[in-house]
C-alpha cells in the first residue's frame, strides 16, 4: 500500500489508484500522512481543515471522516493482504495517529531519497540515481485540490524542496555529462516557476548542453524582462553567470561547448541554405568577384569584428545576381550556413521587410522553436547575435533601404560576413561598421556582349554587329534591360535583331505616358518596348500587376486582377515569363523587379480607366478576403462568422482543403495580405479592410505574430470608426486587447477589453459582451490567475445564455469547469463540463464535444477514477481525429497515457504517449519534450534495479 500526496492525494493498491474521499476528507488523510506517525489532536485535525472558522458539527464531521480512512484503510488491507501494515488509532496520550513506513509515503520518501542524496559527492552517479527517483515521485502540485491556510503553507514548503532537489539533480547530470536525463523536468518545473532564478540558470545550462544555445538564451531575455517589470530588479549572479557561461561556449566546467543533438537524436540547429536559386547562366563582373573574393580574406583575418560588404548600385545592375552568384561561389568557406533575406527596401508598394521580421524568419531557419522567439526587437537581435557568436555563417542582406535596417541584422560575431546589396550607397555603414564599399556600375562593352549571346547565341550576334551595337546602347548595358531585350529576341529566333533594334527606337521616341526624371530612361523605353511585344492579354496581366501591393502573387489572384478562370491567368503569366517581365522565383508563386512593378505601375494608371482599376482592384482585395475567410474557418471552424459581399463570378477563390493547406496557405500569403488591410483602408474599402483583419486573427494568433496582429487591428478600429460601424469597433478593440495581452502590454490590453465591453454594452450585444469576458478570461489565464479568470467566465456563461448563444455557452461552461480543475474543485469541475457536454451534443458541435471529452477525462482523473477517464480520454480523441485537430489528439493522447500509468498498465501507458510523441514531433510542436520526458522516465523505471 502507497499513499501518494505529490500530486493528487490517492491511495494506491493492488495496481489501482482510490481517492482519499472528498476534498474535507482527504484532507484529514492528508493531515495525518504529513505528519505519519505523529500524534495529532482533533482540535490540531479541525484547524487544519476547516482553518479559523470550523462550522459548530466540525469535530463529529471529524469523527466520521476518520471512520471512514479506517474502512478505506480495511478495505485496501483486504485488497493486499501481504503488504506492510498500516494503522489509524487514537493515541494513549490524546490525538490520532496513522502508523505506517515512511517509504510507503511518497513525500517522506522523497526527503529521505534527497537527504541520502546530499551525503555523496557531487559527481557520483548514485547521487545523481537518488535525486532522480526522488524527482521521479511527484505527479503535480502537492496535496492538489485540498484547500485552506495549512495545504498551502505546506504545499509551499515541498514546492520548495522540489525546487531545490532538481536543481541538485540537474547539476549532478551536467558533472556527469548527462544534461539531457533533466531536460524535460527542469523545463516543467521552470515553466511552473519562471522566476526562481537557481532553477532558471540551471535550465540554461542544461539547454546549452544539449545543443539548444537559441532557446537557452531566449530564456534568459524573458527571465531577464519578468524580473525587471514584475519584480524590478536584474538577474542575480547565479543567473548572469550561466549567461556569460554559454555566450562563451563553455555552459560549465562539466560541459563541453558547441552544438550537440538533442534528445531523441534530432539535431540541435539545422544549417541554414536560404540563398536563392543562383542565375544559371550568369555572366560578366569578373572584377567585382575578384573583389569580393579579396575582401573575404582580408575579412578574415579580423579577430573580433564582422567583416560586412557593401554592394551598392542603380536598380537594375545586377546586384542581386551578383551578391546571390558569389555566395553560392564561397558557400563552402561557411559550414555552419547562410542566411538570406530580401528586405524590400525600395519596394514600390511599401511592403517594407522590418528588421523584426527579417529576424524571425533567420531564428526560425536556425531552429528556435516560434513560441522561443521574442516579441521585440531588441530581444530579437540579441538572441540572434548570440546564437552566431562562435559560427562561422554567411549573411545576405538584399535590397537595404537604409542604414536602420540592417544595423539589428549585424551579428557581431568575427568568423560571420555580412554582405548588403542597395541601392544606396549606406555611407552610414561604411563610416560607422567599417563596411567595404563594392560600387556596381553599367556593364562593360565586352560583358554586356557576352551576356547578350548568352541569351541569343554568339552567331546571331556575329551575323549582325551593327543592330547588336544599337541593342547595346539603348540598353545603356544595364544587366536588367539587357535580360529583357534577349528574352523578347529569343520568342522570336527568326527575327533579324535589326528588327528588335527598330522597334526598340521607336519605343524610345514615344515616351510621353511613361516620362520621368529617372537616369534610366533607357531602360524605361526597354521595358516599354517589351511590354508593346506582348499579346494583349498578357500585356493586360502585366499592367495588371502594378495595383498588387506585393511581393509575389499566386495564379488565382492573377485571374481574380483580369477577371477571368485560372486556367487563362496561367498562360499569361507564362508569357510573362518567357519575356523575362515574371520570375517564377518558387513553384506556383510568381515576383518581379522593382523597377518592372513601378513601370506596371505607371503603365497601369494611364492605360486603365478609373472604372476599370476600381473594379480589378475590388476583385483583387476580394480574392484575398475571400480566401483568407475560407482558411480561416478550417483554423477556427466553430467561430462565430461574419457576413461578407458575395465574392462575384469573376473573382476565383482559394479553398484549402484541410487544417494544414489553410496554415500553409496563410504562411505563404502572410505579408501581401498584411499589406492588402492597408491597400484596403487606403482605396476607401473600409468593410473589406476590417473584415480582412478579421480573417487573419486566428492565423496571428497560432503563430505568435502579435505585432502584426496589433497593426491590422488597428487599420482595422480605424476602417470601423470612418465606417461608422460600431459593432466592427468593439469586435476591433477586443482583438487589439488580446493582442496587446500576448505582447504582455497589459495596460493596453486593458484598455481596448474596457472600451470592448462599453461598445457591446452600448449595443445591447450580449453575445459581444460574452466574447470579450471569455476573452478577459484568457488573459488572467496566460497570467497564472485561474480565480479571476473563472470569474470573467462565468459571467460569459450568463450573457451567452440570455443572447441565446448554445455554441458560446458551451464553450464558456467546459472553460469554467477548465479553471475549476486548475484550482483543484473537481467536483465543480465535473458538473461544468457535462453540462458543456451536453449542449456540444445538442448542437452538434463535434469540436466542442471533443475538448469537453478531454477536460471530464482530467476531471475524472483528479477524482480517482481512472476507467472512466480513460473513457472520456478514448471519446474526445474519436472526435479529434474526426475534425482533423492532431495537436489537441497528441495533448488527449499524453493525458491518457498518465491515466495508464496510474492504472498500472505501462505498456499501454508506453504506446499512447508515443503516438503523441510522433504527432508532435511531425507538428514541430515544444510539447514534444514533455513526451519524450514521460517516456524516458518510464523507460528508466523499466530497465532500472530489480527490473
Amino acid at each position: 500500500m502507497r499513499f501518494q500526496l505529490l500530486g493528487n492525494p490517492e491511495v494506491h493498491v493492488a495496481g489501482r489508484a482510490l481517492a482519499m474521499g472528498s476534498p474535507k476528507q482527504a484532507a484529514v488523510f492528508a493531515a495525518l500522512l504529513v505528519d505519519a506517525n505523529q500524534p495529532l489532536s482533533a482540535d490540531t485535525l479541525v484547524e487544519r481543515v476547516w482553518d479559523d472558522s470550523p462550522h459548530d458539527h466540525a469535530h463529529r464531521t471529524l469523527h466520521t471522516y476518520l471512520s471512514r480512512i479506517r474502512r478505506l484503510l480495511a478495505q485496501a488491507h483486504a485488497a493486499e493482504p501481504g503488504g506492510a501494515p498500516v494503522r489509524l488509532h487514537r493515541h494513549r496520550g490524546g490525538g490520532y495517529v496513522l502508523e505506517v513506513t515512511a517509504e510507503q509515503v511518497d513525500m517522506h520518501r522523497f526527503r529521505r531519497l534527497v537527504t541520502r542524496a546530499a551525503g555523496l559527492p557531487g559527481e557520483d552517479p548514485d547521487r545523481a540515481a537518488l535525486l532522480r527517483e526522488a524527482a521521479a515521485l511527484w505527479y503535480g502540485p502537492p496535496l492538489a485540490g485540498i484547500a485552506g491556510e495549512w495545504a498551502t503553507r505546506v504545499r509551499t514548503a515541498l514546492r520548495g524542496e522540489r525546487v531545490d532537489a532538481v536543481v541538485a539533480w540537474a547539476d549532478v547530470e551536467l558533472r556527469c555529462g548527462n544534461p539531457a536525463a533533466v531536460i524535460g523536468p527542469v523545463t516543467e518545473l521552470a515553466a511552473a516557476h519562471p522566476l526562481v532564478e537557481p532553477l532558471a540558470a540551471v535550465l540554461l545550462r542544461v539547454l546549452h548542453a544539449v545543443g539548444r544555445t537559441g532557446e537557452a538564451l531566449s530564456r534568459f531575455l524573458e527571465v531577464r524582462r519578468r524580473l525587471v517589470d514584475e519584480l524590478g530588479v536584474e538577474p542575480g549572479p547565479a543567473l548572469r553567470e550561466a549567461q556569460q557561461a554559454i555566450l562563451r561556449g563553455r555552459p560549465g566546467a562539466e560541459s563541453e561547448p558547441g552544438p550537440r543533438p538533442a534528445e531523441g537524436g534530432e539535431p540541435a540547429m539545422v544549417v541554414p541554405a536560404q540563398l536563392p536559386l543562383d542565375v544559371p547562366d550568369f555572366t560578366g563582373r569578373r572584377a567585382e568577384l575578384r573583389q569580393l573574393d579579396a575582401m573575404m580574406e582580408s575579412g578574415s583575418e579580423q579577430p573580433t569584428a564582422t567583416a560586412v560588404i557593401m554592394v551598392s548600385g542603380t536598380a537594375g545592375v545586377g546586384k542581386s545576381a551578383l551578391v546571390v552568384h558569389w555566395g553560392h561561389r564561397v558557400r563552402g568557406a561557411f559550414p555552419d550556413g547562410q542566411l538570406y533575406v530580401d528586405l524590400r527596401g525600395f519596394d514600390p508598394g511599401g511592403a517594407v521587410l522590418g528588421a523584426a521580421e527579417a529576424l524571425r524568419g533567420f531564428l526560425t531557419g536556425m531552429r528556435v522553436p516560434a513560441e522561443q522567439i521574442p516579441a521585440g526587437l531588441e530581444e530579437r537581435a540579441a538572441l540572434y547575435r548570440s546564437i552566431l557568436a562562435d559560427r562561422r555563417v554567411l549573411i545576405v542582406l538584399d535590397n537595404a533601404g537604409s542604414e536602420r535596417d540592417v544595423r539589428p541584422l549585424l551579428p557581431g560575431a568575427p568568423h560571420c560576413l555580412v554582405v548588403v546589396a542597395s541601392r544606396n550607397r549606406l555611407p552610414g555603414l561604411v563610416a560607422g561598421e567599417a563596411a567595404r564599399p563594392v560600387e556596381l556600375g553599367l556593364l562593360p562593352a565586352s560583358e554586356a556582349r557576352a551576356l547578350l549571346a548568352g541569351r541569343v547565341g554568339a552567331r546571331r550576334l556575329t551575323a549582325e554587329p551593327a543592330a547588336v551595337d544599337e541593342i547595346l546602347a539603348a540598353c545603356a548595358r544595364l544587366p536588367l534591360a539587357l535580360t529583357v531585350a534577349a528574352a523578347r529576341a529569343m520568342i522570336r529566333p527568326d527575327a533579324p535583331l535589326a528588327r528588335l533594334a527598330e522597334e526598340l527606337r521607336d519605343a524610345r521616341s514615344n515616351l510621353d505616358a511613361f516620362a520621368e526624371e529617372d537616369e534610366a530612361t533607357d531602360v524605361r523605353a526597354v521595358l516599354s518596348w517589351s511590354y508593346r511585344a506582348l499579346p494583349p492579354p498578357a500585356a493586360r496581366l502585366f499592367r495588371l500587376i502594378g495595383l498588387h501591393p506585393g511581393p509575389d502573387l499566386t495564379p488565382p489572384v492573377a485571374a481574380a486582377l483580369i477577371g477571368e478562370p485560372v486556367g487563362a491567368a496561367v498562360r499569361q503569366l507564362r508569357a510573362l515569363v518567357r519575356a523575362s517581365l515574371l520570375i517564377e522565383h518558387v513553384a506556383g508563386r510568381y515576383t518581379l523587379h522593382d523597377l518592372l512593378r513601378v513601370y506596371a505601375a505607371e503603365v497601369v494608371r494611364t492605360t486603365e480607366s478609373a472604372a476599370g482599376l476600381e473594379a480589378a482592384r475590388r476583385r483583387m482585395l476580394n480574392h484575398y478576403l475571400h480566401s483568407a475567410y475560407a482558411a480561416d474557418r478550417l483554423l477556427h471552424p466553430h467561430r462565430e462568422p461574419i457576413r461578407l459581399q458575395p465574392a462575384g463570378a469573376d473573382v476565383t477563390v482559394a479553398s484549402p482543403a484541410d487544417h494544414a493547406e489553410a496554415l500553409a496557405w496563410f504562411a505563404a500569403e502572410h505579408h501581401v495580405l498584411v499589406h492588402a488591410v492597408r491597400q484596403s483602408y487606403g482605396a476607401g474599402l473600409d468593410g473589406d479592410a476590417w473584415q480582412l483583419a478579421w480573417t487573419l486573427t486566428t492565423y496571428f494568433d497560432l503563430q505568435g505574430h502579435w505585432h502584426d496582429w496589433v497593426d491590422t487591428q488597428r487599420i482595422a478600429l480605424a476602417a470601423a470608426a470612418r465606417a461608422g460601424d460600431r459593432q466592427a469597433q468593439a469586435f476591433a478593440h477586443r482583438n487589439l486587447g488580446l493582442a496587446y495581452a500576448q505582447l504582455s502590454a497589459f495596460d493596453d490590453s486593458n484598455r481596448h477589453l474596457g472600451q470592448a465591453l462599453a461598445g457591446y454594452r452600448e449595443l445591447d450585444d450580449a453575445a459581444g459582451q460574452a466574447h470579450t469576458h471569455n476573452t478577459l478570461a484568457r488573459v488572467h489565464g496566460s497570467q497564472g490567475r485561474p480565480r479571476a479568470a473563472l470569474h470573467e467566465t462565468e459571467q460569459a456563461i450568463d450573457l451567452f445564455r440570455r443572447a441565446g448563444h448554445h455554441a458560446g455557452q458551451a464553450r464558456a461552461l467546459n472553460n469554467v469547469g477548465w479553471y475549476h480543475t486548475q484550482l483543484g474543485e473537481n467536483d465543480l469541475a465535473l458538473s461544468r463540463c457535462q453540462d458543456a457536454l451536453m449542449l456540444h451534443q445538442r448542437i452538434g458541435d463535434r469540436y466542442g464535444e471533443a475538448n469537453t471529452w478531454d477536460s471530464l477525462g482530467l476531471v475524472h482523473h483528479h477524482l480517482g477514477r481512472h476507467g472512466r477517464a480513460v473513457h472520456d480520454y478514448r471519446a474526445a480523441l474519436e472526435r479529434w481525429r474526426e475534425v482533423g485537430d492532431r495537436y489537441n489528439e497528441a495533448g488527449t493522447l499524453g493525458r491518457l497515457g498518465d491515466t495508464y500509468r496510474v492504472l498500472g498498465e505501462p505498456q499501454r501507458a508506453r504506446e499512447v504517449w508515443q503516438r503523441a510523441l510522433t504527432i508532435l514531433v511531425e507538428l514541430g510542436h515544444a510539447d514534444a519534450a514533455q513526451i519524450r520526458r514521460k517516456l524516458d522516465e518510464h523507460n528508466r523505471v523499466d530497465t532500472g534495479p530489480g527490473a
